[in-house]
């Protein structure tokens, strides 16, 4: 085993290893795809192991790649932090924030308010479960959203802290009958299909949390459909295909549909806080303590009477409150 691996052929790799398609990966690494191949070929000498099958359809992680992905993931983070303490200037944080309304933008337009002499660059991810890869591959700074979502081996290399139980709500076109009232009790929702994200691995744990939620009352999630990207498409496809949508109560208006909370019980999403173990950046620490004002101000972190939340999430938001 050598001592000295470059930390190219480190990221060569976990990119290919995430993306597991070539092209896809030296685009992201902006690198020519031979210069990719090239880079794989080397490490895999280096370490005296195949880390990939390829074949002309896919490419996939042999046990060895399997293996070696954590340590490269873990090396490179090193790597980024050692740079960004020695940096002349502290690079920007970057926070995805999934959409430019809700809990997560409201947190990031009081950091920018808190604190103008630091640089967040908002992203706009559509789920936890993509933007966690993306933190713990060194691409993406916070995130938030549900985290009892997530693959516990990517939980374990990410810290976390409660922000909201945001109320859920469904997204009704305006002739729906039970668009009509002003909240929707859950067992008027027996017998409907309600849109929310299955077919999009990016947003698989607010999936998840949807199935648990209408499990043995009649209510199904809608098939899996390809992953929708950005708002604008969202409300094309939303209309087109006339979906209701499980959704929260801070959500993008959507134009002829109508956002009613859900009560009788009042189900719950759970929003926390997310970014890799050990980073250290000024900006981190304005999120945090603009989440404890808000938290306070708006009681955040209360309650309501008759709620519903799986007991893996009550945990989670609980012990790190």
């Amino acid at each position: 085993m050598p001592h000295d691996i470059e930390p190219r052929l480190l990221r060569a790799f976990e990119a290919v290893a995430e993306d597991l398609h070539f092209t896809r990966a030296a685009a992201r690494l902006f690198t020519a795809q031979q210069a990719l191949s090239r880079d794989i070929r080397r490490l895999e000498r280096e370490l005296g192991s195949q880390l990939f099958v390829r074949s002309t359809r896919s490419v996939s992680l042999t046990a060895d790649g399997e293996r070696l992905l954590p340590y490269a993931r873990r090396v490179l983070a090193a790597y980024d932090e050692l740079g960004a303490a020695w940096a002349h200037e502290e690079r920007p944080l970057l926070v995805d924030v999934r959409a430019p309304v809700g809990t997560c933008y409201r947190v990031l337009e009081a950091a920018r308010a808190a604190a103008p002499d630091i640089e967040f660059v908002g992203r706009f991810h559509s789920g936890l479960t993509g933007a966690a890869a993306s933190i713990v591959g060194g691409r993406l700074d916070v995130s938030s959203g549900r985290v009892a979502g997530l693959d516990p081996a990517v939980l374990d290399q990410l810290e976390h802290r409660p922000v909201r139980f945001e109320r859920m709500a469904v997204l009704l076109a305006d002739d729906h009958p039970l668009a009509a009232l002003d909240e929707v009790p859950l067992d008027a929702l027996a017998g409907e299909t309600l849109y929310a994200g299955a077919g999009n691995p990016a947003t698989a744990e607010w999936t998840d949390l949807a199935a648990r939620l209408f499990e043995g009352r009649g209510i199904e999630v809608a098939a899996p459909f390809p992953e929708i990207e950005g708002a604008e498409e969202f409300v094309r496809l939303v209309r087109k295909r006339r979906w209701s949508v499980l959704a929260s109560t801070e959500f993008i208006a959507v134009p002829g549909m109508e956002l009613r909370p859900v009560v009788d019980p009042v189900p719950l999403s759970p929003i926390s806080l997310v970014w890799r173990k050990g980073l250290r950046h000024k900006g981190l620490d304005v999120l945090n303590g603009v989440i404890d004002e808000l938290v306070k101000r708006h009681k955040w972190l209360e309650m309501p009477a008759g709620s519903w939340l799986p007991e893996a999430d009550m945990s989670l938001m609980l012990n790190n409150t």
